[in-house]
């Protein structure tokens, strides 16, 4: 079948099942199949496609339709004009994130050396990119899940920057060593237990792990906040990503901690509060 009618095909699938961005999905999909730029793809539309390859799109178009997300079938995903390999072990790095990289990149500029703690690294995203564009760091990189890390690392060595990043297997603080850093960071989990099952088949395909904040979705941020002070230097940030309506919650928690000074959050790029700053001291 000629590639503009496996496209169609797929778009109509895919907007059948109510996909968002079908016909880019669509094309996504093809362009990995068949090893072609989309640009190719739009200029041999014309061209036939052999028909072990045709089965092996429709096969991915029915995982796509069921909300299957593409970033794991293809393998990749960008993130602060990185491409970073994802799998099933990870959490697939949203735009949203990326404030939180780009506050930390600033309020370390002025610093000679900058010893930063990743907590949840996940797919690595956040730790590689502040070590791409923080050249005079070391980063820690945690994680609870064995298979994060390994793919953690694989993004590590495809940026190179795995030397300047230590990974370790750790619940949290539990098997760290290190301390003194200038920055905490973590992106943990924070959806309520309850809202798990109200998620989209996409999102619920990616770890839960990596979801679930608990009951009130806090777990970790209590946890973080309360052990984070003896592993920050004086006057070193802990750096936190929050869900859009956990702002208040977030800061009140790091206030009745007593250890916590100039506490403010910014928006992401859609106008939600999406992250919070605090300075120990």
């Amino acid at each position: 079948m000629e590639i503009r009618k496996l496209l169609e095909i797929g778009r109509k699938k895919l907007q059948e099942k109510k996909n968002e961005n079908p016909m880019q999905k669509a094309r996504t999909l093809l362009s990995f199949v068949l090893n072609q730029s989309k640009e190719e793809l739009i200029m041999h539309d014309l061209e036939e496609v052999e028909i072990q390859k045709e089965n092996v799109y429709r096969e991915y178009l029915e995982k796509l339709a069921d909300g299957f997300p593409i970033q794991y079938i293809i393998g990749n995903q960008e993130f602060m004009g990185l491409d970073f390999y994802v799998n099933e072990n990870v959490l697939i790095p949203q735009p949203d994130t990326e404030v939180l990289v780009e506050e930390v990149m600033n309020l370390a500029e002025q610093r000679e050396k900058v010893k930063i703690l990743d907590i949840g690294t996940g797919s690595g995203c956040i730790a590689i990119s502040l070590a791409k564009n923080i050249k005079n760091s070391e980063i820690y990189a945690i994680d609870i899940s064995e298979n994060a890390l390994e793919v953690a690392k694989i993004n590590a060595k495809k940026q190179k920057v795995e030397k300047q990043i230590t990974f370790v297997h750790s619940n949290l603080f539990e098997n760290l060593e290190e301390n003194n850093f200038d920055f905490i960071v973590s992106n943990p989990p924070y959806i309520r237990t309850k809202l798990i099952d109200t998620l989209s088949n996409e999102v619920k395909a990616e770890p839960i792990l990596a979801l679930d904040g608990g009951e009130d979705g806090l777990k970790y941020y209590q946890e973080i906040v309360k052990e984070s002070a003896l592993y920050l230097k004086e006057n070193g940030r802990l750096c936190f990503e929050i869900g859009y309506d956990q702002k208040k919650q977030v800061e009140d928690l790091i206030n009745d901690s007593k250890i916590y000074k100039e506490i403010y959050s910014k928006k992401d790029f859609a106008g939600q509060d999406r992250i919070i700053i605090a300075r120990k001291g």
